[in-house]
């Protein structure tokens, strides 16, 4: 039917203007989520987690895509080896549902959790704020003097430190089963978020990308319609 649409562009440039637009997506997403934030939004209560976000999972490939974004990751959750981004979310916690995101980023895949928060400074600019997360983000260094010059409390599950004695170990063992599942109730939600994400616009799945460009308007394009989802 292409004497019904003489001047409509080939496959290969409908792309390429397509990527050129992806900022424009991603400005989207920022102003959905500064806008829009909802009543029962918890303020002071916070939870922060990362998602994969795979352009090829084989543990023996190489990156043959996007190769100046993507980089090899380890998710411990899956227990996979794979080369792509990882999607950063600090999110409000809403009680009985889904958090609303409050800061997003978008890393390559061999970065720390931690040394994202870290470089970016999100933290920084709360006050007396509980903010709960996974084990990887435990570092006392980093939050004690947070937590005394302004009030920010981390709630992790227990992470056992190495060496400890076997007699403490089954001492504490009560205790920290039940602090770690209070905690884990908690987060549970943001795990929820990201499934929501996921079933929504299949974000982590990027094996079809092609390009650098390509990635970003795979991630900042599914990013905003997940967005203007969640919103209406």
């Amino acid at each position: 039917m292409h004497d019904w649409f003489p001047n409509l562009t080939s496959y290969k440039k409908f792309n390429n203007r397509l990527n050129i637009l992806n900022p424009i997506f991603y400005d989207i997403s920022l102003d959905i989520i500064s806008n829009n934030i909802p009543e029962n939004a918890q303020l002071q209560t916070q939870m922060i987690d990362s998602l994969p976000i795979i352009t090829c999972k084989q543990r023996n490939r190489t990156a043959k895509v996007a190769i100046d974004c993507v980089d090899k990751g380890f998710c411990s959750s899956k227990k996979m080896y794979y080369y792509g981004l990882k999607f950063h979310l600090l999110a409000f916690r809403r009680k009985g549902t889904v958090p609303f995101p409050n800061k997003i980023y978008f890393s390559a895949a061999s970065e720390s959790d931690l040394s994202i928060v870290r470089e970016l400074n999100w933290l920084d600019n709360l006050q007396n704020t509980d903010i709960f997360a996974d084990k990887i983000y435990m570092d006392k260094d980093y939050f004690e003097p947070r937590k005394q010059y302004i009030q920010l409390e981390l709630f992790t599950p227990v992470k056992v430190v190495k060496d400890t004695p076997e007699c403490l170990k089954l001492r504490d063992c009560a205790y920290n089963k039940i602090f770690s599942a209070a905690v884990s109730k908690v987060r549970q939600p943001i795990e929820s978020f990201f499934n929501w994400f996921i079933e929504k616009s299949n974000i982590q799945n990027a094996s079809k990308v092609r390009s650098n460009n390509g990635l970003w308007l795979h991630c900042f394009g599914k990013l905003a319609i997940a967005c203007l989802t969640f919103l209406f």
